[in-house]
């Protein structure tokens, strides 16, 4: 359940409008009109990959570890974390230039505002990874540690972009125009892991290139073919199997 003005007072697109609805699985909360039909640019960060055996080069690891030997032998790298986040939210807002557009609409939406939406897959796993159960105190901050490293490279790589192609079209007025981010929408203070005055004094002067960065979608699909939990969900089972309706378009079959 969302609470429509509990969205529209979160959102960095508030400057737009009011936004009066979601995608289907709610991970985007966009400004829609007659004129723009919201879309969003997305990808999800696979986070059993930061686990690391303490004492292992990082070249020796495996491409994924198993089992669960504790957090005393393991650890998160968020160091990593940061570094693949920049990446992506570059490569996501290349997507909005270089992407095929069915509509108008949807075109003239995407290049004004330029939202991308930044995910995870295999929170539970990562929990397991490190011996952690997933209510625990532990997880818990680990999880507030996870997310806090994402938003703060993506908010940083996006400011990169800014500073050579400049702010998205949309950004005066935004809330992040006036030096206001996530944090504090939320009356949460940040942690001393990354170097938040520096960030936002860069943002002050240079603006940001995308309206908003992080999405956490339910990846049902692409969490399986990595082998990972989906997205930040618990453990509902120990097998999961997943069936695709097969048919044959008589009508598409025979227009070509």
């Amino acid at each position: 359940m969302l609470y429509k003005d509990s969205c529209n007072r979160k959102s960095n697109q508030q400057n737009l409008g009011t936004i009066k609805s979601s995608n289907l699985c709610t991970e985007i909360i966009e400004f829609t009109s007659p004129e723009e039909t919201a879309v969003c640019n997305l990808a999800s960060i696979a986070l059993p990959r930061f686990v690391r055996e303490k004492g292992v080069p990082i070249e020796s690891h495996p491409s994924k570890l198993a089992g669960s030997n504790g957090s005393k032998n393991r650890y998160f790298d968020f160091d990593k974390l940061g570094e693949v986040t920049s990446t992506v939210t570059f490569n996501l807002n290349k997507i909005i230039d270089m992407n095929y557009y069915p509509v108008e609409t949807a075109r003239r939406s995407n290049m004004r505002h330029r939202p991308i939406g930044i995910g995870v897959q295999g929170l539970a796993d990562t929990f397991m990874l490190l011996g952690m159960a997933f209510d625990s105190p532990e997880a818990q901050q680990l999880n507030r540690d996870i997310f806090e490293t994402i938003y703060y490279h993506a908010l940083k790589a996006s400011a990169e972009l800014a500073a050579k192609e400049g702010p998205y079209e949309t950004y005066e007025g935004s809330p992040v125009s006036k030096g206001i981010i996530q944090p504090d929408m939320w009356n949460v203070v940040p942690s001393t892991r990354w170097n938040w005055p520096t960030l936002r004094e860069t943002i002050s002067k240079v603006g940001v290139r995308n309206s908003l960065l992080v999405a956490p979608m339910p990846t049902a699909s692409t969490s399986q073919i990595l082998g990972n939990n989906e997205c930040f969900e618990p453990y509902t089972s120990n097998i999961y199997s997943r069936r695709v309706l097969r048919f044959v378009n008589t009508v598409l079959l025979h227009t070509f």
